[in-house]
């Protein structure tokens, strides 16, 4: 069975193709006698236009590329749903690359999307989130044809930044541990190449500081951002013979994988260590202590995210760099600090 076109809509409805598209894609008037013979040869043939032939003819997609580093993580799994409900709001579309933190599928994510015509491309983490610029992929980034947006930060024309302020969330953290008495505080999980992992690191330095407290290199505990890393972050910081009363932990994955440890050894959260988590994702929820978390700003970020990328599309200014102010939230996880020492089984 042959496929029909605006060519053969036409030739029925006796007009022009041109006609026939200006009803599609309603880029101009069209007499209603001339509309109402169209969409009634297009309903007797089932008609429905290819949408990459849609988006030749009107010049926009209405897609929106978005690379993710790992869906598997929570954070990322719920940004990725507040992007789409933000861009199904405003008649866009979302296609997902998960590349697993691999340079190689970051920049076939790239060729994929120009192959697709996607009108704007949203990054979060992978390179984006790399202390040190990742120069052959800044260089892909900055010949795109069409607008960057990420939660991260290249300082790059092409590129445009909206974040959560990592530095005042891990304030929040910290002081609210503070305030509880606790000084032998832990930083868990994640790697300081990692920008949001560096400006919590950077914050908690300085926090140290202003309090008086001294700096301890056993209480950073770098790994990775999964339950495994928690896990062995946390065990890490049990051996020690005087671990920390409190952990601010990257995330709240590595936050379960930390829980896990610290329950494995005999011990319970909070009454022996305490946990500030940051994302706020729904495993806060689900814990046994329930964790008090940073929020992720999930729907304000998401929403910023892709307003930024079809603001940009349609011309609008932006400033280069934004960030929401986090909040936290309280949990069952923290209570101020035993008298004693832990005593490690």
């Amino acid at each position: 069975m042959s496929t029909i076109t605006i060519y053969d809509i036409a030739k029925e409805a006796c007009v022009s193709p041109a006609t026939v598209s200006r009803v599609l894609t309603g880029s101009a008037k069209v007499r209603p006698a001339k509309e109402r013979e169209i969409r009634k040869v297009m309903a007797k043939h089932n008609y429905s236009p290819n949408a990459m032939a849609q988006s030749l003819i009107a010049g926009r997609s209405k897609l929106i590329g978005m690379i993710v580093a790992d869906i598997r993580n929570p954070y990322y799994a719920e940004l990725c749903v507040a992007c789409e409900v933000a861009a199904k709001n405003l008649d866009y579309r979302v296609v997902l690359c998960n590349v697993f933190d691999d340079v190689g599928l970051q920049e076939d994510s790239l060729k994929i999307f120009s192959a697709q015509r996607v009108d704007a491309i949203i990054q979060l983490g992978c390179l984006t989130d790399r202390v040190n610029d990742a120069v052959d992929y800044i260089n892909k980034i900055d010949s795109l044809s069409v607008p960057f947006i990420s939660a991260g930060k290249f300082d790059i024309e092409n590129a445009y930044t909206y974040s959560v302020d990592h530095s005042e969330g891990l304030r929040l953290a910290f002081e609210y541990l503070h305030e509880m008495g606790h000084e032998r505080i832990a930083l868990l999980g994640g790697r300081l190449d990692v920008r949001p992992t560096f400006e919590k690191w950077t914050k908690y330095i300085y926090l140290l500081g202003l309090y008086g407290i001294p700096l301890r290199s056993d209480y950073v505990q770098e790994g990775s951002y999964d339950y495994a890393g928690g896990f062995d972050c946390m065990n890490r910081l049990l051996d020690l013979s005087d671990p920390p009363t409190a952990v601010i932990s990257v995330n709240d994955y590595a936050s379960v994988g930390a829980l896990s440890a610290i329950n494995a050894r005999g011990l319970r959260c909070p009454d022996d260590i305490s946990i500030v988590s940051h994302d706020n994702t729904l495993l806060t929820k689900i814990t046994t202590p329930v964790l008090a978390s940073v929020d992720a700003c999930y729907e304000q970020l998401g929403s910023g995210l892709v307003s930024t990328a079809i603001g940009l599309i349609n011309g609008e200014k932006f400033p280069k760099e934004t960030y929401l102010t986090p909040h936290l939230i309280p949990g069952a996880s923290c209570a101020p600090p035993k008298d004693t020492t832990i005593c490690i089984n």
